[in-house]
Formats: structure tokens, sequence, C-alpha cells
């Protein structure tokens, strides 16, 4: 349910979906696509994965990495949401890139309670698993403050700016109806050219992949944390039957929502 592993640059040439909350400590630049979507991080910094997303490395840092594993059954964000706000920013983000870039002091405070979890991991201490929850959880406060300092408040000053960042809260009310990139350049009176490329320099990616990263993340958070159905959340989603929304989602995640539910539980939220 937790580990915390360290590992030589070599490792990490693989592609693979973690089926538990992931944080690597990127000392050095890092090269890497994750759902398929390419990223360069800068000395000093972290990034957050979400269970079942695609992460792939496209260069070798020179460095070790730091890697903290954690199940939602140890430490469930969506339970400790108003402790540390994590859930939405950190992960389950899909508009925001997924990592932070730190001072190298802040970094190197997160690497030194790094260090403390994995001693108390290798301890039998009767309350190890109490103290490194408290490590995990300081972690993601200073992290998540970072990210929003960082990023927030930018977003906020843009977005009687920019008004295709008015995207993100269409989406968001629409995904589970509309799902072609036309009917939102359609509401923002653009191309779908000029749409495309705004969206795609604003975000980082596409509006289709938006919108269906979108659909995912609502599907998984009902797998997740509640007690539907497959079919009870392929009907919610919108989706004309549960076997088109299995393909769906398989295609996307790697594995069927079935095999998904099994892989990462339900949420203590849930019960």
């Amino acid at each position: 349910m937790f580990s915390i592993q360290l590992k030589e640059a070599t490792y990490f040439t693989e592609s693979y979906n973690v089926p538990n909350y992931s944080i690597f400590l990127l000392e050095d630049e890092a090269l890497f696509s994750v759902n398929f979507v390419k990223y360069k991080t800068e000395q000093n910094s972290i990034l957050f994965l979400s269970p079942y997303q695609n992460l792939r490395w496209l260069g070798n840092p020179s460095s070790k990495i730091k890697r903290i594993e954690f199940h939602g059954d140890f430490y469930c964000i969506e339970y400790h949401k108003a402790e540390v706000a994590c859930n939405g920013l950190l992960f389950n983000n899909i508009y925001l890139q997924p990592y932070i870039s730190l001072p190298k002091s802040k970094f190197q405070e997160i690497s030194t309670l790094t260090g403390k979890m994995e001693k108390e991991t290798e301890s039998n201490k009767r309350f190890s698993e109490s103290v490194v929850k408290s490590y995990l959880q300081l972690i993601l406060a200073i992290c998540s403050n970072e990210k929003d300092h960082q990023f927030g408040n930018k977003f906020t000053r843009q977005h009687y700016k920019n008004k295709i960042l008015s995207f993100q809260d269409m989406l968001d009310t629409h995904f589970q109806t509309e799902r072609s990139p036309s009917f939102y350049a359609e509401k923002l009176s653009m191309s779908s050219s000029s749409f495309n490329k705004k969206v795609k320099s604003q975000f980082g990616k596409t509006p289709t992949q938006l919108i269906q990263e979108r659909v995912i993340l609502e599907a998984k958070k009902l797998l997740h944390l509640t007690f539907k159905t497959v079919k009870e959340v392929a009907a919610e989603l919108n989706f004309d039957d549960e076997f088109y929304f299995s393909r769906y989602f398989k295609n996307k995640v790697g594995l069927s929502p079935k095999h998904f539910r099994e892989k990462v539980g339900i949420s203590i939220v849930a019960k």
C-alpha cells in the first residue's frame, strides 16, 4: 500500500500505468510524457501522477530519482482534501502540467522529509504508519501551496483577459453530453482551427484530448468514490450502453472499468 523507491536513472526507461498515486522527486532536468503529452522539467521538480496515468521517460536523468508511491487506501486524498487541498491541484487536474519546479531549498526540504519517511518504513516502530502519513500529508500540503501560488493566481488574473480559459468552465459543465470540439468552438464564436490552436497553446493539449481526459477523470471518480455499477456509471456519463463505455475506458486507461475498480478499490469516502 505504501513504498518509497530509490532507483537508478536507467530504470526509468519503461512505459507503465501505475495503479497507485505516485510522486517523483526529479533533482535534474527530465524529459517524459504523461498520457502521451510531452513535458520537460527544470532542476528540482516534482511530478505527481494519479492511478493509471501513462508515464513514459523520454530521456534518462543523470541522477537517481526518488519515487513515493501510495495506494488510496493508505492515504485517501479525497478524505483528507481539507488538510492538503491536493485533489484537483496536484492530482486529477487535466488543465495544469503534472509537475512543479521548486526553489532548491524547498526541494531539499521535500527530499529530507522523504528520507525520514524511508527510515520509518524500514523500522518496526508501533506508530510508523501514522508518522509516515504525517510526513506525506506535510509534503502534499507544501506542494499544494506552492503549485497554487505558481498557477492559481496566474490563471485567475488571466481568466478575464483570455476567453479561451472559459473553455475549462464550459467543459466541466457540458462534458457529459457534448464531446465534439466544434460545440465549444461555436460557443466561443471561434473557428475550429483557431479554437484548436488556442486551446493547445493555453493547455498544452488539443480540445479532443481534454474532452476525453475529462470524461475519463469523471469515470475514475465514479468508479473509485461510489458504489455505482459500471452500467450506472456509463448511463451517468451519457454512453449508449455499458459495453461501449467499457471499450472507451479501456482504450484510454489500459484496462476495463471493472478491472480498474478491482485494482484501486472503492474509497472510504464512498462508505
